[in-house]
C-alpha cells in the first residue's frame, strides 16, 4: 500500500490526476476535470492548460482536451541525452549570441522529434522554451533534418502509406502522393545538408536544422535556429543553414565517444 508523501503538492498530484484519465478516458472536459479533482471550473482550466503546453493534452473544437503526443510518444529508448545535451550546450550557446536566435535540440524517437535542450534568445519577440515539446518527424525541420539520414527502405518501414491518413495522430499513415513527396524533400535535403520546416508546423515559427554526428558518422540529434517567420526569410535561412552546418562539423570531434545506447 502506497503512503502520500508528508508534504504533497496538491497542483502536481491533480496534474497527474489529469494525466491517468486523459491516458484513462480518451478525452475530458473542464467541467468533467473540475468535478473530478474536486475544483473550480478555473483551476481545471489552468491545469489542462498547462498539459496542453507541455504536449500532453490537445484542445479539440468542442471544448474537449485529448492526450497529447507526450502522452503516447515512446521514450527515448536508452539513450544519455542529457550528455548530449551538456555536450553541445556550449556551440548551441554560440550560435545564439551570434544570431541572437532562440536555438534548440532534438532527437528522434520513431515518427516524432522531441526538443531536449534549449537555448533561448533575448529578443521580445522569440521562440521561447520548447524542452519537452514533441513534433511530427515529417514536419519538423529537426524531424526532417534526421530523416533525410535513412534510407528508402528504413523509411518505409517507418511510415505505411495508405489511400487515406488515418485520424489518430500516433498511427500516422501516409497516402501514396505524401509518400512520394516526403521521398522527393528528403532528397532535396540530403543534397544541401540543412532542413527548413514545413509552413504550418507551428504557426507563427520558421526553424532551420541540420544533424549532428559522433565519431561513427551515426546521426544521434538535430540542432536548430528557430525564429518569428517574419525574421525568417531567404537570405537570412541561407546564413544560418551555413552557421549550423559549420556547427555540426565542430562537434564531431566533441561526441566522438558518445554512443546512443
Amino acid at each position: 500500500m502506497k503512503n502520500e508523501p508528508p508534504y504533497p503538492l496538491k497542483s502536481v498530484d491533480n496534474a497527474l490526476l489529469l494525466l491517468h484519465s486523459l491516458r484513462d478516458q480518451g478525452e475530458v472536459s473542464v467541467s468533467e476535470a473540475a468535478d473530478m479533482l474536486g475544483v473550480v471550473r478555473s483551476t481545471a482550466h489552468r491545469l489542462l492548460s498547462m498539459l496542453v503546453y507541455r504536449d500532453f493534452a490537445v484542445k479539440d473544437g468542442v471544448h474537449k482536451y485529448r492526450p497529447g503526443p507526450s502522452l503516447f510518444v515512446s521514450a527515448v529508448e536508452n539513450r544519455p541525452s542529457q550528455v548530449l545535451a551538456k555536450i553541445l550546450l556550449p556551440r548551441m550557446r554560440d550560435l545564439c549570441e551570434r544570431h541572437n536566435e532562440s536555438v534548440q535540440l532534438s532527437v528522434r524517437s520513431g515518427r516524432w522529434v522531441r526538443f531536449i535542450a534549449n537555448v533561448e534568445c533575448s529578443q521580445f519577440l522569440r521562440v521561447g522554451d520548447r524542452r519537452g515539446t514533441t513534433l511530427p518527424a515529417r514536419a519538423a525541420s529537426a524531424g526532417r533534418a534526421l530523416l533525410a539520414e535513412l534510407s528508402d527502405a528504413q523509411l518505409a518501414n517507418l511510415y505505411d502509406v495508405s489511400e487515406a491518413p488515418m485520424p489518430h495522430p500516433d498511427d500516422e499513415y501516409l497516402t501514396r502522393g505524401q509518400w512520394n513527396a516526403l521521398k522527393h524533400s528528403l532528397n532535396l535535403i540530403r543534397g544541401r545538408g540543412f532542413a527548413v520546416s514545413l509552413p504550418n508546423t507551428e504557426p507563427g515559427v520558421r526553424a532551420v536544422s541540420v544533424a549532428v554526428h559522433n565519431g561513427l558518422g551515426e546521426a544521434i540529434g538535430a540542432i536548430s535556429i528557430a525564429a518569428p517567420t517574419a525574421r525568417m526569410h531567404g537570405d537570412v535561412l541561407e546564413r544560418l543553414a551555413a552557421d549550423l552546418l559549420d556547427a555540426s562539423r565542430a562537434a564531431v570531434e566533441d561526441l566522438a565517444g558518445y554512443r546512443e545506447k
